[in-house]
Parts: structure tokens; sequence; C-alpha cells
């Protein structure tokens, strides 16, 4: 008899169908993987099920052992959530209250769902978390959400989520946010704890190997309707259908045009010009933050807590660094540092110059070096537009633009990305005039005749992030970060968040527009898959400390540290 049975599942949002009447079945101890590309139903399927899915209308049957869930009110409701079902959700950061430490949150599952005494509650968070396998728990549960890394976030959310020994997990992306080597960790401890407890496991990923890896059997969802389903080893080895194919071939691949990755017309105006000074170089880069000190000197005198020390590199035009290692290795934080968002010692230079202290000049070198931030939710502001927010830059940058103006540039931007059809705006002339990089000499406007956008463009800009999935706020971040035309971008985990084949889309884009125009990237990454596909150069951190930099040829196929070693043998696994 099956744990869960979901039977003609359908979920409505006004005229819009999103999960069209799918049926599927998760056994007691089986591990069921539901894949698919970003908006095709995966996540919307999983929140249906709990009475989560707001504003949707929901029929059809989710039977848990013989209980209609959809038929439940919602003070029922709420005594199933985080009890016989637990979620873990996609973003950390959203799922985590900023105000509570990550111990209390945990502590108010044992107390509230299994009802022990609120210090035998503590007791048992540290213990959770030290299962999931970060390193000093005890210091970890005092922390606060904004306190630790992307990796760390998700592991007290996995941590949270076990914590009332639920009966079904449902894991919306549990480990986008891990490195490959704490991946491993994490799939090792949702089987150990799966065995232990009969605890079923509906995986809700777009990572194939993952599922290639953990899962026992697998469905795939494309648009809303269940195409294909069947245990992982026949799915993978004779999918049947003509989706599944797709996503099976949709590894990321090495552009072999991108050595170094510059047009022949790049390539001759770097060889007429003088050499030019690196984009970005960083010497002796190193950030320390201040912590309490234990009993009464703490009083008086606050330590020092290392997370990067000793970073030198050069970032030149057209290549792409990728600096890589485990969570909380210190790779976001030389990412902010480099952006000068962090305090910092040592010395960082974009374009030759060091960080500016007067505001004209501080402006202009941020025009230079732009961001795409690992969690897109959180980097979006939920009260602005699209239009905002991708033009958002361009106020900041280029004041002296029209409205319309503006408007055009936003439209290009988002065509870029994959969210708009080129039709949007008719011209493509004017798009690639408009979308041409600081050194190509072009104009700084859309052309005072460019047609204007389209209903569906017109559309699009007047949404908000909550109406986009994952994969899609991710695409409207690249482009907030490309509006405004810099020559380098800081990209901080920026295919996390993505399904194989948007991912693939989004690093051909990425690599194409580093082949025409020059730029450079500084690539944070735990994903040996992108960084084998974009990257030029590698730099490996551990603990804060960089133990091997080179190019891609030394450090991903002659790698000399053991730890480098490591990484990119648990990549292969």
């Amino acid at each position: 008899m099956s744990l869960l049975d979901v039977r003609n599942l359908r979920v409505d949002f006004g005229a819009h169908t999103v999960v069209n009447g799918i049926s599927f079945q998760v056994a007691a101890g089986e591990k069921l993987a539901l894949v698919g590309e970003s908006g095709s139903g995966k996540t919307i399927t999983a929140l249906s099920l709990l009475g989560l899915a707001a504003g949707a209308r929901v029929q059809g049957q989710a039977l848990l052992n013989g209980c209609d869930l959809l038929a439940l009110s919602e003070a029922e409701q709420r005594g199933v959530r985080g009890g016989d079902v637990a979620m873990v959700f996609q973003e950390p950061m959203t799922a985590l209250n900023p105000l509570m430490t990550v111990g209390d949150q945990i502590a108010e599952i044992f107390k509230e769902k299994r009802g022990l005494p609120l210090d035998v509650s503590r007791l048992s968070a540290i213990e959770m978390l030290s299962s999931t396998g970060l390193a000093d728990p005890e210091a970890k549960a005092r922390a606060y959400p904004h306190q630790l890394s992307g990796g760390q976030r998700q592991r007290a959310v996995i941590a949270m989520a076990l914590a009332s020994q639920p009966k079904l997990l449902l894991a919306d992306e549990p480990t986008t946010a891990l490195d490959v080597t704490l991946r491993g960790q994490m799939l090792d401890l949702l089987t150990d704890l799966q065995r232990r407890h009969g605890m079923a496991v509906l995986l809700i990923t777009h990572d194939l190997q993952l599922v290639r890896t953990f899962a026992d059997r697998v469905a795939v969802m494309e648009r809303g309707h269940l195409v294909e389903q069947g245990a992982v080893a026949e799915v993978f080895a004779r999918p049947q259908h003509a989706y599944t194919r797709l996503l099976l071939n949709s590894r990321p691949q090495r552009d072999p045009l991108a050595e170094p990755l510059r047009s022949a017309a790049v390539a001759a105006t770097a060889m007429a010009a003088p050499v030019a000074a690196p984009v970005l170089q960083a010497q002796d880069l190193g950030v320390a933050y201040p912590v309490p000190l234990p009993g009464i000197r703490g009083w008086f005198k606050r330590g020092q807590s290392v997370a990067l020390r000793h970073a030198n590199f050069e970032l030149q035009a057209g290549q792409t660094l990728a600096v890589v290692g485990e969570s909380g290795s210190g790779k976001s934080t030389l990412a902010l540092a480099v952006l000068n968002l962090l305090a910092f010692f040592g010395q960082v230079r974009v374009a030759g110059q060091a960080w500016a202290q007067q505001a004209h000049a501080l402006r202009e070198q941020r025009q230079r070096i732009q961001v795409v931030f690992q969690d897109p939710y959180s980097s979006l502001s939920p009260r602005l537009t699209v239009e905002q927010l991708v033009g958002e830059g361009l106020q900041v940058h280029e004041p002296t633009l029209t409205a319309r103006q503006r408007q055009q540039r936003v439209v290009v931007a988002l065509q870029e990305v994959g969210l708009l059809a080129q039709e949007a705006v008719p011209a493509p002339n004017h798009a690639r005039h408009m979308t041409a990089s600081p050194g190509a000499n072009a104009p700084t406007h859309a052309p005072a005749h460019a047609t204007n956008p389209s209903p569906a463009a017109l559309a699009l800009l007047a949404r908000y992030p909550h109406q986009f999935s994952g994969g899609q706020r991710q695409r409207l971040a690249i482009a907030r970060a490309l509006v405004v035309r810099p020559q380098a971008l800081v990209l901080d985990e920026p295919t996390s968040a993505l399904d194989v084949t948007v991912q693939k889309q989004v690093l051909t884009l990425l690599q194409r527009l580093q082949r025409e125009r020059g730029l450079s990237y500084l690539l944070i990454t735990h994903d040996m898959d992108v960084v084998r596909a974009m990257a030029h150069h590698v730099m490996v951190l551990k603990a804060g400390e960089v133990v091997e930099h080179g190019s891609f040829d030394e450090v991903l196929n002659r790698p000399r540290h053991p730890y480098t070693r490591q990484l990119i043998s648990a990549a292969s696994d």
C-alpha cells in the first residue's frame, strides 16, 4: 500500500492550469524524484499537497495513509504540516525567520510537534544540526540566518524539517546551495534517516545527477503534465518521451570557441591597443569579522574570526576565473570584498583603479563590475515590478535616459536572458546596439525611432518577482546586472537555481556575451560542470585560504592539492 497516493491532481490559478490531472504514488520508505524544467509545476504540486498554494484552486485527491490531505480544513492541515509531512523549501533565506536564531527555530519544532521541554528541545536542535555535518553546531545554533553561508542555511532548513521525524519529506531542491562534498554527505544523511525511520521522500529537483544517485523512481513533468515515470535505471537508460531525452542531454558543454572566448573583432582591437590593466586585481585580500570573547574579556575587547586571508589573483578582459570550494570556505566573502560591499584588508583594483572614496568615481567603478547573487528571491525587491527592478541600475548610472529609452533597454536585457521572445522589440539592429559593452563605442541609449514593446513585453514588465519560478527569477537577476553594460560580472552560484536545460541556455548566453564583448567573469560556484563549461582559470579555497590556483587544464586535469582532488572526485561520483 502506498503511503501517498495522488490521484488526478489539478491546480488552477484563475483560468490558467499549472498542474493538469497528474497521478503518482509514493510508498513508505521510497524515494521518488519529481523532475522537470523550471515552471513545469513541480513545486506547486508539493505546495498544493499541504494547502500552501495560495490563491490556487486544487482538485483531485492526495491520500496520506488513506486520509485525503486536500479535504482537510486549514486547522487540520496545520496539524499535518511539520508533523507527518515536512517540507524543505528551495530558498532557505526566505524559509528561515530572520529574527530568531537557527537553534531556536529548530527547537520550536521539537517543542511544538514532539512535546519536549524547552531545554531538551534546544539540546536536540544542536544534535540535529550536528547530524547534518555542520561544524561547531553550538555556535551555529546561536547564529541568525544572515550569519550563515548559503549552504549552512540549507542544512539548517533540512535539520528543521527532520526534527519532527516525518513520515513523508517533501524536499524542494534540498541540495541547491550545497557543494559537491556536502551534497553527498546530505544525501547519505537523508538516506540513513529514511531507512531508520521508514520515511518516504518526494524529491523535487532539476539535478539529474542527484536523481541518479539518490532516487528509487523518477516522475518527469512538462508544463503541468506528467509525461513519464518509472524506475530511475530504466528511465535514464531507455527514456520513452522526447522531453525526458532532452533533459538527459542537457549537461553543460565547454564551448570549443571559448579559448580565449573573444570574437575576431575584440581580439584585433586588443592586439592593436596597449596592454590594458586587468579588469579585476586583488593583492593580499583578506576579511576578518569581529567576534565576542568569552568571559570578562568580552566586556572590553573583541576578537577576530578570519574568513579570508592573502588571496591574490588577476582577471583579464574576456576571461573567467572560477572560485571553488566547500560551503563556508570563503567564496562568497571573497566576492563581497571584491565588490567593496564588505570591509577588507589588502587591495582590490577595478580596471587598474583602487576602489574610490568619492561618490562620483565610486559610481563609475560600480557600473564596471556588477553582481548576480546566489539567492534571487532575496536579492530582488518584492515591491518592484520587473521594469523597475531591471531598470533601477540605469536610473543610477545613466540618468539622462528617458523613460521610454530605459524601457527599451530593459526589454532587450530580458530578451537576452530568454524571458521574452525576440519579436518583443521587432528591430534586431536596435537590440544589437543597445546591448553593446561600454568599450564598443555604442550609443548610450536606444534610437529615438525604436519600436514600442509588444503587449506581451508590457505585461511581463508589470509583473512582480513572486509571480515567477525560481529559474525565471535568476534570469531576472542576470538581466538586471547586464542592463548597465558592465565590463565584469561577479556570478555567485548563477545557475544553482536553474534546471538543466535553462542552465545550459544561460551558460551558452554567458559564453556568447564573453566571446562577443570581452566580458570578464568572477564565477563563484560549487558545480564542477559549470566550472568545466566556463572557466579559463580556477582558484580553490579551503577554510579561507587559497590552496591551489592555475589554469583550467592544470587544476582540473592535474590537481596538486589533495583537497582539489577530493572536490573533483566528489563531483564525478
